[in-house]
């Protein structure tokens, strides 16, 4: 069996999950919701789907659970949160009659190329369905677990493979039959010595990359190496994120209302 292995050389994978934090807290309670990156700047070497799946990845074997059946759901609600951060969707206004997360529609802001095929692959349908959709359905459509056979067309498939060859080109996994390394991701620090309390506080992609683990029930591969002490506070502090109301958190002041309502979205599956 061909599994992925992590490249022997040293790469800046985990910047988008760690390095920001201190720097960037500030920042990013000023940022406005809809703009949170001003383009496909090549500095972000990983989507977030990429991450997720490197945290699944298991250490001997060199892919993700069989087990699993939240990745899936996961990888596409990724796509939904990368593409917000990129500017090209976002969260209608909430009005008097949708004031929920999960009643207001996903809204194209730009259809321009991300240079990515999976983020693009999904524009299409955002921008051709009307009327237009919910984060939710948008995450049962693009898994394929939607009840309109008329729509079975926008299910996104072989997520997980794509992906891996995607991070194999970035030269970050190669492909062999043995030996699979597991990647030193530099996510302890982050639910660890970097805690940030306060969520509107912390880096948006590293928030976003624990909503999107801990929904994809990867944490457990990640944290398996740590003591138990700091394996229970790392669960714990990721359990009480993910716990928070959404509803409550997307109305604040900085808060990047796609992560919350993506979350609110698996809460619903």
């Amino acid at each position: 069996m061909t599994t992925l292995t992590h490249r022997a050389r040293r790469t800046e994978v985990g910047k988008n999950s760690e390095k920001k934090v201190e720097s960037e807290d500030d920042m990013n309670q000023d940022r406005n919701q809809d703009n949170e990156d001003t383009g496909d700047s090549k500095d972000i070497r990983l989507t977030l789907m990429e991450e997720v799946l490197l945290l699944g990845l298991k250490d001997k074997e060199g892919y993700t659970s069989f087990w699993n059946d939240c990745i899936s759901s996961g990888l596409r609600g990724g796509i939904l949160i990368e593409l917000a951060m990129r500017g090209r969707i976002y969260l209608e206004l909430p009005t008097m009659r949708k004031q929920r997360l999960l009643d207001r529609k996903v809204l194209l802001k730009s259809d321009s190329p991300t240079g990515d095929v999976l983020l693009d692959e999904t524009l299409k349908p955002i921008k051709a369905t009307e009327p237009t959709e919910t984060v939710q359905t948008w995450v049962e459509l693009l898994t394929g677990e939607t009840g309109n056979p008329f729509k079975l067309q926008y299910q996104l498939r072989n997520v997980r493979e794509r992906i891996a060859k995607n991070l194999v080109e970035k030269g970050i996994l190669t492909t062999e039959k043995q030996n699979f390394l597991l990647l030193d991701m530099t996510t302890h620090p982050s639910v660890l010595e970097r805690w940030v309390n306060d969520p509107q506080r912390m880096d948006k992609r590293t928030l976003a990359l624990l909503v999107l683990a801990h929904s994809s029930d990867v944490l457990e591969n990640v944290f398996s190496s740590l003591t138990d002490d700091k394996h229970d506070m790392a669960m714990n502090r990721a359990k009480d994120l993910v716990e928070l109301d959404p509803e409550v958190e997307g109305t604040k002041h900085g808060a990047t209302e796609m992560i919350w309502a993506v979350l609110a979205a698996f809460n619903k599956l």
